[in-house]
């Protein structure tokens, strides 16, 4: 009995402790280097973020990276950055998928997890969106074409114009 105690409050206390460490709104974005190491990453001081977690095999990834692409183009010179965390097992399906899908904005491979383990996303694609103080302010599950691409759009201008 008293090892099912045990067990129950320890289970109990690292679910507690994941949540808490889970990235959240109003949560400061964590030091990307660290949970990416030896990943090539841009300076995103001071800079409106865009942190979105894909896999391979997972459709609205694929239909989101033109998303990406034109949130890129539109608003990168006024300060935005957007890194895509691929969360593949397998290097090779990262690397094709990556290579497919002609991003124009970085792409880092989680091959270890810690970025997807601490983020803890509920679904593919999961998108952080960081205001310029480095404080996460939106969450997105899921990719829903225009609709979820003009809410990026509004987020995006929103937060721009807070720093300006």
């Amino acid at each position: 009995m008293k090892t099912i105690l045990a067990t129950i409050i320890l289970v109990c206390s690292t679910l507690s402790m994941s949540a808490a460490d889970s990235a959240a709104v109003g949560q400061p974005l964590p030091k990307l280097g660290q949970l990416l190491p030896g990943a090539t990453l841009p300076n995103t001081a001071h800079k409106v973020v865009l942190v979105d977690f894909w896999a391979s095999w997972c459709a609205p990834c694929k239909a989101s990276f033109p998303c990406f692409n034109r949130l890129q183009e539109k608003y990168a010179a006024k300060g935005l950055v957007i890194i895509g965390i691929g969360v593949d097992d397998e290097a090779a399906k990262y690397q094709a998928f990556s290579g497919k899908m002609g991003a124009k904005f970085p792409l880092v491979h989680d091959t270890s997890h810690q970025a997807a383990n601490f983020f803890n996303p509920p679904s593919m694609p999961s998108s952080y969106l960081v205001d310029r103080k480095g404080l996460i302010r939106y969450v997105h599950t899921g990719f829903h074409g225009e609709k979820t691409e003009a809410d990026y759009a509004r987020e995006i201008e929103a937060l721009l114009s807070e720093g300006a």
